[in-house]
Order: C-alpha cells, then structure tokens, then sequence
C-alpha cells in the first residue's frame, strides 16, 4: 500500500512552486520523481525558478534524497520543515541547493 503524498504545483509572482504533502518512501518514490521531474522541466520551459516546498513532508528516506539530487539542477530553493533539516544538511543536499527551513507551526 502506497504511503499519503500530495503534489501540487502552481506559478505566482514568476515562480514555479512544487508543494509535497504527505510522506515519501518507496512505496510512493516513482510518484514524486516524476511529479518532481515535469515540474523541473516545466519551469525550465516557462523560464521560472523552481520552489520545491516540503513544509507539509513528515518523513522522507533515502529513495526521495537521491530524486531531489536527480533534480537538484532544476531547483532554485527547497523548503523544508524543522524536522528535516538535519538531515537534507548531512546528505550534503543543501551544498548545491539553497534549503531554507519552513515557519514553524508550533504556537509559544
């Protein structure tokens, strides 16, 4: 059974933006590769930067590190939650892709 994911693309004020929701892993990395993979080449095509957001991403394994890194040319900045920052650092992930870490939820 495949794991929760959501994409969603839109374009607003000259940027491609690619929001995942959900969890990624092998039961759904087929999926986000290509959902990643026509939104990389649809900004290329509209000449936008690519804003992927993984804010809403709980969980993600090495399968979806390795796709973000198939499409690290394409992407201009990648979002992620708090969570997840350690470990998009320690891939090395944010060496060649600009990782901001999302607002976080949590109220004081």
């Amino acid at each position: 059974m495949a794991t929760s994911l959501t994409v969603d693309i839109t374009a607003d004020d000259g940027t491609l933006r690619f929001a995942v929701t959900g969890e990624i892993d092998l039961s759904n990395i087929a999926a986000f590769r290509q959902a990643l993979a026509d939104a990389g080449a649809e900004a290329a095509r509209r000449a936008m930067p690519l804003v992927v957001d993984m804010a809403g991403v709980a969980y993600l394994d090495s399968a979806a590190i390795n796709a973000l890194y198939a499409s690290a040319d394409h992407i201009a900045t990648l979002i992620a939650p708090p969570l997840l920052m350690t470990t998009l650092r320690v891939s090395g992930l944010a060496e060649i892709v600009a990782v901001h870490a999302a607002a976080s939820d949590a109220n004081p």
